[in-house]
């Protein structure tokens, strides 16, 4: 069977290379004997492998060496909790409402703490990122979601916070392009979009951030579990218990592909290229348009609609759209149900044939159904 071009959301496609030298090594791992799947943690086969995807996380990302880097599990969800956890102090957090998943983040951090809502683009259908250019107050983070997967916007420049950390949700956008680290206290990131199969989340953490009985933010209450305690899986090298190790040994690998690319500035190239001729096609269009407004839009995830006014017509021909899609190998298209109509998601493995094969799709699906 043929491959596809996968669109998924999440998760997504990974790299034909990576998937090629996992099939290679998944019964014997470099004359082990033994899958990577079955090794011990703490063997000396698989310490290499973890060490090694940390060293390239921090090369490919330039972490400063006061960050510590972390392969924890929960998903981007748990870091919902374990931020506020791990962070309140004063007790008051600031946010920035821009979609479905900081709208998750929001609510999980009040059970913790009181959060200010300072700007918020849902009035807008989270069609925009709000314009905020500085965060101030007497806040113990305040915390963004950089890339917006369902509606598909992308911060294109921080706020400035001052002395208040920074926390980002990078889940759907991370390595995709140049980041500096050095302007957020904690990025964290599920890896099913850009990283690695769903399992493992990249932390990367300003090391007074991480709250033990020497911090300048001093202990955490007794009431924090051990699990959720940053200090617990930095003090321990992310080994405190079995890590999801094979998630981060594809996640080695990954970084080795983007290594071998060129790097954060040349995958960026690479996706600013892909974006920018499916958003060039979706804006000279007359059957499709964008949902996003300029200069918010992601380079990850771009929702598309029909101009078709009628919602039950509309409704039928999305389907038809999906349906023919899927047919020709370009699956995963159906928008989310919040935003309809479709949506493509391009992560970093997504080749730029992929994209010229949708849109060449549509060109046809628009003569046939304009």
């Amino acid at each position: 069977m043929n491959r596809v071009y996968n669109f998924s959301a999440g998760p997504s496609m990974l790299p034909e290379a990576v998937l090629e030298k996992a099939a290679a090594e998944l019964l014997n791992y470099q004359g082990t004997g033994q899958s990577v799947m079955e090794m011990s943690h703490r063997s000396k086969a698989y310490k290499p492998i973890i060490e090694k995807a940390e060293a390239l996380v921090r090369e490919l990302m330039n972490v400063p060496e006061n960050y510590s880097v972390l392969f924890l599990q929960g998903g981007a969800s748990l870091q919902f909790a374990m931020v506020p956890m791990n962070l309140a102090k004063k007790g008051k957090a600031a946010f920035v409402d821009t979609g479905v998943w900081s709208g998750k983040a929001i609510q999980e951090a009040k059970k913790y703490l009181t959060v200010d809502v300072i700007a918020s683009s849902k009035a807008d259908g989270y069609n925009r990122i709000p314009k905020v250019e500085k965060i101030s107050g007497d806040y113990d983070y305040a915390h963004i979601t950089l890339n917006n997967t369902i509606v598909g916007t992308a911060w294109k420049t921080l706020p400035n916070t001052g002395d208040i950390p920074l926390i980002c949700d990078a889940s759907s956008c991370i390595l995709s392009e140049p980041l500096d680290v050095s302007k957020f206290g904690i990025i964290y990131a599920g890896a099913q979009k850009n990283l690695a199969p769903a399992g493992v989340t990249l932390v990367i953490i300003r090391n007074d951030l991480i709250r033990n009985a020497d911090s300048p933010l001093g202990d955490l209450p007794e009431s924090v579990p051990t699990m959720l305690r940053y200090d617990t899986h930095a003090k321990q090298g992310s080994m405190y218990n079995t890590p999801p190790c094979y998630s981060i040994y594809i996640m080695k690998l990954v970084l080795d592909w983007i290594k071998e690319l060129g790097g954060t500035e040349a995958i960026g190239k690479i996706n600013r290229e892909k974006a920018g001729m499916f958003y060039d096609y979706l804006e000279q269009s007359a059957f499709f348009k964008p949902t996003v407004e300029q200069d918010s839009r992601s380079l990850m995830n771009i929702p598309f609609l029909t101009v078709i006014k009628d919602e039950e017509k509309a409704a039928e021909i999305n389907k038809k759209f999906v349906v023919e899609a899927e047919a020709v190998g370009l699956v995963n298209l159906a928008g989310h149900r919040l935003v309809g109509g479709m949506r493509a998601s391009v992560y970093n493995a997504m080749p730029i044939e992929g994209v010229k094969a949708l849109i060449e799709f549509m060109k046809n699906f628009e003569k046939n159904n304009a």
